[in-house]
């Protein structure tokens, strides 16, 4: 399971993150980026139309399939479950947004342990730092963009900060670093 989150600058990161992976990964994808929630978000589409995977924007109860990129939609939380579905919540803001890379964090923490990777682009703000920890605490793997190259540093500093990041890498590099990570992941007992 891969979760990835981002804010202010977050469509290019994610796009660049994304369109690196290749079709057959062996993982799902939920993707919460930081958007106005008085418009429709049309990331799902743009995301599409520039990489190989399925992208879809996420829907209470939405099953998540390895080489699916699910979405959440603006002011909504997406969560993730154990029985392998997401969910949609209208719960409290976090840091003053919804959704939140906290709640979703800490969501696939729970759920998938040390399955789970969190992944920390481009964004302004905090969110996603306590989110970190605990993927940290559960045995996952965290990567953080490199604050150099972020459009916005808020995010990847405030997760870097946290003494929780395994991996702290270029934009760039971060494509790659997941499929070698899933890669070691199949071949490990």
């Amino acid at each position: 399971m891969i979760a990835v989150a981002a804010s202010a600058g977050g469509l290019n990161a994610v796009t660049k993150v994304l369109s690196g992976l290749s079709r057959t990964i062996p993982a799902a994808i939920v993707v919460v980026q930081h958007l106005d929630p008085r418009h429709r978000s049309l990331m799902a589409e743009i995301l599409t139309r520039r990489v190989a995977l399925v992208v879809r924007q996420a829907e209470d109860g939405s099953a998540l399939e390895a080489g699916t990129v699910l979405v959440a939609p603006p002011d909504r939380h997406l969560l993730v479950n154990r029985d392998g579905s997401c969910s949609l919540s209208r719960s409290e803001l976090v840091h003053f947004v919804r959704p939140s890379a906290d709640l979703l964090f800490e969501s696939v923490a729970a759920s998938y342990g040390g399955r789970a990777i969190a992944v920390v682009l481009s964004g302004s703000g905090s969110d996603g730092s306590g989110g970190v920890t605990a993927i940290k605490k559960m045995g996952g793997t965290v990567i953080v963009q490199e604050a150099t190259t972020s459009e916005f540093s808020g995010m990847p500093t405030a997760a870097i900060e946290t003494g929780a990041a395994d991996f702290v890498l270029a934009l760039d590099e971060i494509a790659h670093a997941l499929e070698t990570l899933l890669v070691n992941e199949r071949r490990s007992p």
